[in-house]
């Protein structure tokens, strides 16, 4: 597995003015992994709680982390498609259209 992508700036801006909730932040993350699931696995589903929230900036965030880690673009795209039949239509399409933003860059 490749090292995951440095956070965008604002993040680390934030986390720099804040540092007990980025240590907070980064213990709910690690405690979140305990499980079954593998890294991979887990990386889709949160990218697919994301897309259920509607959150662009953490669908940006599970897709950069994702790409790092070698999951397949096929594999978020169909988490996307997945997620239509819950989120609708034109919430999947917004959310595919973040998705591919992120691929869009990782491939150029």
């Amino acid at each position: 597995m490749s090292q995951l992508p440095e956070p965008p700036g604002t993040f680390s801006d934030f986390v720099a003015k804040y540092p007990e909730l980025g240590e907070a932040w980064e213990r709910i993350g690690e405690a979140g992994q305990a499980g079954p699931l593998d890294a991979n696995t887990a990386r889709l589903v949160k990218l697919g709680v994301a897309i259920g929230a509607m959150r662009e900036g953490a669908v940006h965030a599970s897709v950069r982390k994702a790409l790092a880690m070698g999951i397949e673009t096929e594999a978020l795209a169909q988490v996307v498609a997945l997620a239509a039949g819950t989120i609708g239509l034109p919430a999947a399409v917004a959310a595919y259209s973040w998705v591919r933003e992120l691929v869009a860059v990782n491939e150029s």
